[in-house]
């Protein structure tokens, strides 16, 4: 008869020997070794995964996850350069797609960076798809959808610097004269 049988017959559980039990306790040791070993080695790889970001991955890799805006320069009505009082986000994802948004905290009246407004209200929102271009330390960004609906279906190309966790970016146009400073989250 299988043990089930027995149970539902109300058959009380096998006697075990000592030999058994002592069996038993190791086997179920070992399943824990193994089980907390198998965690351990997990978290290993997800912290060495992300100290290593962009070591074993390229330039690509290094761009992709949430980056949080750290400074923004441009130049102001005076010909000087001023850093903006913003705050915002950037997103690159594996698969080539970005987004990014910046705020200004106390937006002055709306005056042209140069020869395109990416901005409205002090908000700046976009969306589409990134090409990296490691060779120049340049990458691509094809608009899909903005909040300034003349930048849809652009490709505005843009010069970077990745130094420790900050991505550094600015326009490759000599007409527009504004700087951008990312940090990794």
């Amino acid at each position: 008869m299988d043990l089930c049988h027995l149970a539902s017959q109300g058959a009380k559980k096998p006697i075990m020997n000592g030999n058994t039990r002592d069996k038993v306790a190791n086997m179920k040791k070992l399943l824990l070794l193994a089980v907390v070993s198998l965690f351990v080695g997990m978290a290993a790889m997800t912290v060495s995964g992300s100290q290593d970001r962009g070591e074993n991955e390229g330039i690509r890799g290094r761009f992709v996850g949430a980056w949080r805006l750290a400074w923004l320069e441009g130049q102001g009505a005076d010909g000087k350069v001023h850093r903006s009082d913003s705050t915002g986000l950037l997103v690159f994802t594996r698969d080539g797609h970005m987004s990014v948004q910046v705020m200004e905290r106390n937006p002055q009246p709306q005056t042209p960076a140069g020869p395109e407004q990416y901005s409205q209200g002090g908000y700046e929102a976009s969306f589409g798809t990134y090409e990296i271009d490691e060779s120049t330390h340049t990458f691509k960004f094809h608009v899909e959808g903005a909040l300034v609906r003349t930048l849809i279906g652009k490709d505005l190309p843009r010069a970077f610097e990745l130094s420790g966790r900050q991505l550094i970016v600015k326009s490759t146009r000599a007409d527009e004269h504004w700087r951008v400073a990312w940090e990794h989250y």
